[in-house]
């Protein structure tokens, strides 16, 4: 794999560093979830509001991507990057003194800046890499980078317990400077074919919009995350409300997800540049629907444990962890001199659609229904990602 040398600001950046800076970005996402309740009565405010925590910060990172990959292709990967991370650590402390919940959703809408640990290291593979190494590369940054959100929910859930959940954001905050020293030091510029002005940026985008295979590389991302961030909106709510889970061990419950994601990724990152990313992406949609209906089986079952809703569903996580890399591998190659515009667009359609099917799940949710609706909105969105696979192979037989 091509990677430059370690702390050394004339080479491109080493994969460590991009491992390291999209794992915190993750954890900014998921690492406070078992603090939702708790934060609720701290700032004395609905459940659902508090939620807006997931859904509101989701969305404001789809938003960014839009920004953040034309900015790249204009000023370049670095200075994008590090001025992220600096804002990301202001807003994180900001959420963490808040002194009322309009104050907190502020800073943490603003704390979405972190999201170009995402579309900078796929930006940057793909300057470095042709395709099908691409997807390799960024199946290896993805998998290193979920052991960080892997253990980020059960680590937030005993911080909580431990000294309130004002702690979940101090931790983020020391991780955001140690990131910033890191990027500082090794992330070389790997952009050196910069774009003449922002605007051509956008002007490029109806070139990526009439593209067929970007839309089909786009929506199987969109959708197979969807099944991951329906998971998100409803599985804190699953799990304190209807299994009556403690912080710590809700917190526990996101590992298996997590897990499964990291198997996944090593999958990717091992046959990838063998199998082709269209299978890749077929088979991973197959393996998260998989999951989702034994969920079903064993709740039709009976089944009443914890366990029985949250173990199965481990699969979504390695089906994500084999589909992502290469659905975003083909989304940053079908136009390469475009590559950050089509991260930041592809990403914001993802995160965007995340969010709509993380509002979507929280909303369904009630005590009477119990989990189905959550099942079902995610068995849906796996279906469809399955046929947006479909498509894409239609389309590249074409071509």
């Amino acid at each position: 794999m091509n990677s430059g040398r370690f702390l050394d600001r004339t080479t491109p950046p080493h994969i460590i560093t991009l491992v390291v800076i999209a794992g915190v970005a993750a954890l900014c996402m998921n690492v406070f979830l078992p603090s939702l309740a708790a934060m609720a009565v701290y700032f004395e405010t609905d459940y659902a509001v508090m939620q807006f925590a997931v859904s509101g910060y989701l969305a404001a990172t789809a938003c960014l991507q839009l920004i953040i990959g034309p900015l790249s292709d204009l000023f370049g990967r670095r200075p994008v990057m590090l001025a992220s991370i600096a804002i990301m650590i202001v807003a994180t402390l900001v959420c963490m003194l808040a002194p009322n919940i309009t104050v907190f959703m502020m800073g943490r809408v603003a704390q979405a800046a972190v999201v170009s640990g995402f579309v900078l290291a796929r930006a940057i593979v793909r300057d470095m890499v042709p395709m099908e190494q691409a997807a390799s590369m960024i199946g290896y940054v993805t998998m290193g980078m979920s052991v960080v959100p892997m253990v980020g929910p059960t680590v937030g859930g005993l911080l909580n317990d431990i000294s309130g959940w004002q702690s979940s954001f101090a931790l983020l905050s020391l991780l955001g400077v140690g990131i910033l020293v890191l990027a500082w030091f090794d992330l070389g510029e790997t952009n050196h074919n910069k774009s003449a002005s922002f605007s051509q940026q956008f002007h490029a985008w109806p070139e990526l919009l009439r593209s067929p295979l970007f839309w089909g590389y786009a929506l199987t991302s969109t959708f197979s995350s969807g099944m991951f961030f329906s998971f998100l909106g409803g599985a804190p709510f699953v799990g304190s409300v209807l299994y009556g889970l403690a912080p710590a061990m809700l917190g526990l419950q996101f590992f298996f997800m997590a897990s499964g994601y990291m198997l996944g990724n090593f999958i990717s990152g091992r046959y990838a540049s063998e199998i082709g990313i269209t299978r890749m992406m077929l088979s991973g949609n197959v393996i998260a629907i998989a999951g989702i209906a034994t969920t079903m089986l064993l709740i039709s079952a009976g089944a009443e444990s914890a366990y029985a809703f949250f173990v199965p569903l481990a699969l979504i996580g390695v089906g994500n962890g084999v589909t992502l890399p290469s659905a975003n591998a083909g989304m940053v190659s079908v136009q390469p001199h475009l590559a950050g515009s089509a991260s930041g667009l592809g990403g914001a359609m993802t995160i965007g659609g995340g969010a709509a099917l993380s509002v979507l799940a929280s909303s369904v949710l009630s005590r009477e229904d119990g989990t189905w609706p959550l099942l079902l909105v995610m068995l849906a969105t796996g279906l469809v990602a399955l046929l947006t696979t479909y498509v894409v192979r239609l389309q590249e037989k074409r071509e």
